[in-house]
C-alpha cells in the first residue's frame, strides 16, 4: 500500500461500532442523494475538477456500501506477528521462484527500469511479489465500492477516502477507464503494485508508451511505476540496505529505545559506546535505524540504512521491509545459480 494505510488501521471499539452501524445506508445500499455525504462530494468534484454532476450522482448511485469492507478496516489490531512468523508468510520456496519466472518473462523491462531509475529489478519484484504475488492476488473489491463506503461512512478516516475517491474518479476519467471495473483491496489499493489512487496519480508511469498508465493488467507499466515510486523516494542503486549486528554488555539497550519509530536514528558510533557491533563495516557517523526481531529460539540484532528507510515508505513497517529486502536478494541469488 502504497498503501500508506496499515499505520492507522488500528481502531477502538467505538469507532467499529460507528463505522458499521451506519444510520443510512445498509449493506448493498447504493450511494444516492439520500445520503448526506453525497450532494457535498458531487458539487466538490464539480467545482474542483469540472466534472458533471448528474454524471457524478449517477456513478455514486451504482457503488455499495458493503459492510465487509467495514468490518476489515475496523477491526481490532490482530496479535502482532514475531519476526520468525511473519517471516514465513513472505518468504517462500514458491514466492521465489515465481519471482525469478517473473524476471526472466520481463527482463527487458526490468534492466530498462533499472538504467532509467536506478532500482534494482530484484527489488521491483520483491515489491511486486510481497504485494499481490506477482500479480495473482491484486484484490477483488470494486475500488469504487471501496472508497465510496470508507469515504462515506467511516468517520474516523472518511476526508482521507474521499480524498482518494475524488482522485480515483480523476484518474478513471484521465486514463478512459470504467471506474465500475476496476478491483482492489478493502482499502482502495490497486493493481500489481497496490497503488492507491493518489499514488497512482504521483507515480504511476506508462512505461510502454502505448498512452495508457496501466497498472492494473500491464506488467511493464507496474514495473516502470514501482521503480519510479522507489526513485522519487530517493532510493540509491547498490547500496546496503540492512546489516545485522550482534550486541555486548548492559549497555546497549541503555538511552537507546529499540524499535521507537522508523524516522528516529542513530548514529554507528553511538551504538558501539552502547555495545553494538556491527557485522559489516560502516562509518561511525552513519544514520541508522536499530531494531530487534524475535527469531523464536534467538534475538537478531539489525542497522537498516537509507534504503530500508526508503523501503518503509512504501508501508510502514520494519518488518515489512525486511521481508521485501530479504525476498529481493534471495530471488537475485536464486536467478544467479
Amino acid at each position: 500500500m502504497i498503501h500508506q494505510v496499515s499505520a492507522w488501521l488500528r481502531s477502538s471499539a467505538w469507532f467499529v461500532a460507528l463505522a458499521v452501524a451506519s444510520p443510512v445506508l445498509s449493506a448493498a445500499d447504493k450511494y444516492t442523494s439520500e445520503h448526506p455525504a453525497v450532494e457535498p462530494f458531487v458539487e466538490e468534484m464539480r467545482l474542483e475538477y469540472g466534472f458533471d454532476a448528474e454524471h457524478v450522482r449517477q456513478l455514486l448511485a451504482q457503488a455499495e456500501r458493503r459492510d465487509s469492507i467495514l468490518e476489515a478496516i475496523s477491526r481490532p489490531a490482530e496479535r502482532v506477528r514475531p519476526w520468525h512468523e511473519y517471516r514465513k508468510i513472505f518468504i517462500t520456496d514458491k514466492r521465489i521462484a515465481e519471482g525469478v519466472a517473473f524476471w526472466n518473462e520481463h527482463a527487458e523491462a526490468l534492466a530498462r527500469a533499472e538504467k532509467v531509475y536506478g532500482v534494482e529489478p530484484e527489488v521491483i519484484l520483491a515489491i511486486i511479489g510481497v504485494e499481490t504475488f506477482y500479480g495473482a492476488n491484486k484484490g477483488s473489491h470494486r475500488v469504487l465500492d471501496a472508497l465510496a463506503t470508507l469515504g462515506f461512512d467511516y468517520p474516523p478516516r472518511a476526508p482521507f477516502f474521499r480524498g482518494q475517491l475524488k482522485s480515483f474518479l480523476v484518474l478513471t476519467r484521465e486514463q478512459q477507464v470504467d471506474p465500475l471495473s476496476l478491483t482492489g483491496s478493502y482499502a482502495g489499493a490497486m493493481g500489481f503494485p497496490q497503488f492507491i489512487p493518489s499514488s497512482y496519480q504521483a507515480y504511476a508511469v506508462d512505461f510502454d508508451d502505448d498512452g495508457v498508465r496501466d497498472i492494473w493488467n500491464n506488467p511493464v507499466d507496474a514495473i516502470g511505476s514501482a521503480a519510479n515510486y522507489f526513485a522519487e523516494h530517493k532510493w540509491r542503486h547498490g547500496e546496503t540496505v540492512a546489516v545485522p549486528a550482534s550486541v555486548s554488555g548492559e549497555e546497549f539497550a541503555k538511552g537507546f529505545t529499540l524499535d521507537h519509530g522508523l524516522e528516529a536514528k542513530i548514529s554507528v558510533g553511538e551504538l558501539k559506546k552502547l555495545g553494538w557491533t556491527p557485522q559489516q563495516e560502516l562509518a561511525d557517523d552513519t544514520q541508522v535505524m536499530a531494531f530487534e526481531f524475535d527469531a523464536g529460539d534467538h534475538t537478531q540484532y539489525w542497522l537498516g540504512l537509507h534504503n530500508l528507510h526508503v523501503i518503509t515508505r512504501y508501508n510502514r513497517s520494519v518488518m515489512y521491509a525486511m521481508v521485501v529486502h530479504q525476498l529481493a536478494d534471495l530471488i537475485r541469488e536464486a536467478r544467479n545459480q
